[in-house]
């Protein structure tokens, strides 16, 4: 019983070590931030969540990965021009926020457009 249980420690260690040898590439991961505007809440969400994913792509393409997934991520909103807005303060939110599974979007009432919104994700791929 002995000698089965040090042959099975060594077969486990061995494979482990086999293991570790083929581990892949560990995937390269990047925060996105991405804002947009349009007329309303809901199409400034979906042109910032879009805004994001067309980042996302242009990542892969830069890096020359094969695949490329989103992770929604709750940013900091940034606003367009920050010499009229400089900061979005949480009073100024509208709520609720927009998420997907790949963006988490804010949003708020522009000065100079009607609704701008912030969509955070990070970007992973290999």
């Amino acid at each position: 019983m002995l000698r089965f249980s040090k042959t099975a420690l060594v077969l486990l260690g061995a494979a482990g070590i086999l293991a570790g040898t083929f581990e892949p590439a560990a995937a390269r991961c990047q925060l996105i931030v991405a804002t947009n505007s349009a007329s309303s809440k809901t199409a400034a969400a979906r042109a910032a969540h879009q805004n994001a994913i067309d980042n996302a792509n242009a990542l892969k393409r830069r890096y020359g990965w094969k695949y490329v997934n989103l992770r929604a991520r709750k940013v900091t909103p940034d606003p367009f021009w920050k010499s009229v807005r400089p900061v979005v303060t949480r009073d100024m939110l509208l709520k609720p926020d927009v998420v997907t599974a790949q963006t988490y979007s804010q949003c708020w009432k522009g000065v100079v457009v009607p609704f701008v919104c912030t969509a955070g994700a990070v970007a992973c791929g290999n």
